[in-house]
């Protein structure tokens, strides 16, 4: 494990499941500029945000699924259960990191966790393979999922679908989305989902992740995108969005 991975998994288990949020103060750099909604900028913002949420969550069981890193980017994949089952909840943060790989950004998306048993495809929305291989194959990963994106759902191209996603092994982890290739497709031509933008893409080996704003059926949001490919071709699939605040509610620049 790297020095900057290591430091975005230990501002999570320090700083947030054991408690110590001055954590912060080791793990981040001169600036750390903040993305997280009702998050101030800087050490002191973390501090603050957090020792309100430590006050009010007593047990925290927080678990790092899935990270990996891309250059000076580092993302991680969290799942957390609070106060024994009182809120579980999936987290996707992005950092940027410095020439120390001490954190300087960081961005993330939180929303509710749902049971497999919940789900409509009956997959954990956090849980499933995360076997990095294919190292090799980066760039031409990233190429793909970019393509993707573009093609599909900026472009409206959605007979080329099949080029980019298995039509033999699909697995799903969006929790209101059966597998398979023809859910998706069926999704697409139903409801309206445009990718506004899409702020950043990274990866390591056969593992892609995507930063977008989105708009779905009238509604912006910030989605991570996560996606694993085989033989050139997007096989397996989470995501996780947050509605974006309104301007007058946000403490820092914004989810992006």
């Amino acid at each position: 494990m790297t020095q900057k991975l290591d430091n975005a998994r230990k501002i999570y288990i320090e700083g947030i499941r054991d408690g110590d949020t001055n954590a912060v103060h080791r793990y981040t750099g001169s600036r750390y500029v903040q993305h997280s909604t009702g998050v101030k900028d800087g050490q002191k913002g973390f501090i603050e945000f957090f020792q309100n949420f430590l006050e009010r969550s007593k047990q925290r069981d927080i678990r790092i699924v899935r990270a990996f890193e891309d250059g000076n980017y580092v993302f991680v994949h969290v799942y957390q259960n609070i106060n024994n089952g009182e809120s579980q909840w999936v987290t996707t943060d992005m950092f940027d990191t410095d020439e120390n790989d001490k954190l300087v950004e960081h961005w993330d998306v939180i929303s509710a966790y749902k049971a497999p048993e919940e789900t409509a495809s009956g997959n954990d929305p956090v849980l499933g393979d995360f076997h990095i291989c294919d190292l090799d194959k980066t760039e031409e990963n990233k190429s793909i999922v970019r393509k993707f994106i573009t093609d599909i759902f900026q472009n409206k191209n959605y007979e080329h679908i099949r080029k980019y996603i298995s039509e033999d092994n699909y697995i799903q982890h969006n929790p209101s989305m059966p597998n398979g290739v023809d859910a998706l497709e069926k999704l697409l031509t139903t409801q309206k989902v445009d990718y506004n933008f899409v702020f950043k893409i990274i990866g390591q080996g056969n593992h892609v992740v995507t930063y977008s704003k989105v708009t779905i059926n009238d509604e912006e949001l910030a989605v991570f995108d996560i996606f694993r490919l085989e033989k050139g071709r997007i096989v397996e699939h989470w995501d996780n969005m947050e509605k974006i605040p309104a301007h007058k509610d946000l403490v820092n620049s914004g989810k992006f």
